[in-house]
């Protein structure tokens, strides 16, 4: 049996950072993800995932995220369920992180982290694009960051996407087959 999650969203608000009575360190955040595709209005609509993060790498969410940042969370969903105050029972699906990436560097306008963390060893790298403010109502935005930290690279196009829905001009001499 599986059960995977992979999200990368910006954050709705800042983490909740709280310890058990044992001294276990717990955050909770919700990510706004954005849908792949628009509603009839021609607007895209997202979804708010709860998700929570234990130990080490819940203080340094708690610490280097904060309101718009962008994460990438993998982990499994987990339901649980306890009493209300009013007695009825309560239901609870979230995402439980394994790992949480900082997407964004420190200086990024989306979020001023001051580092990142990840349970499992992986290569680090920032992308160049970024939705900014006018796709992204839930706070955020950076701007497209040019080759920072790789001074070998060069982009032809900021906008990868820039031609979507129109033909792309190939020619049989730059297919590798």
């Amino acid at each position: 049996m599986m059960n995977r999650v992979i999200l990368v969203g910006r954050l709705t608000k800042d983490p909740e950072l709280r310890f058990t009575p044992s001294g276990v360190a717990v955050a909770t955040f919700t990510l706004a993800v954005n849908r792949a595709f628009s509603n009839q209005q021609g607007e895209r609509e997202a979804d708010f995932i709860n998700c929570v993060v234990w130990r080490k790498p819940a203080e340094n969410v708690a610490n280097f995220l904060k309101k718009g940042s962008l994460a990438g969370v993998d982990g499994r969903l987990q339901t649980r369920n306890y009493e209300g105050q009013d007695g009825k029972r309560v239901y609870v699906t979230e995402v439980v992180a394994e790992s949480v990436q900082f997407l964004e560097p420190r200086n990024s306008g989306g979020g001023e982290q001051r580092g990142s963390y990840n349970q499992q060893p992986q290569a680090q790298g920032f992308g160049g694009y970024d939705q900014g403010p006018a796709q992204n109502p839930y706070g955020g935005g950076a701007p497209a960051r040019q080759n920072q930290g790789n001074p070998g690279f060069t982009r032809n196009n900021d906008d990868p996407f820039a031609n979507v829905g129109q033909p792309i001009d190939i020619s049989d001499d730059d297919l590798p087959f």
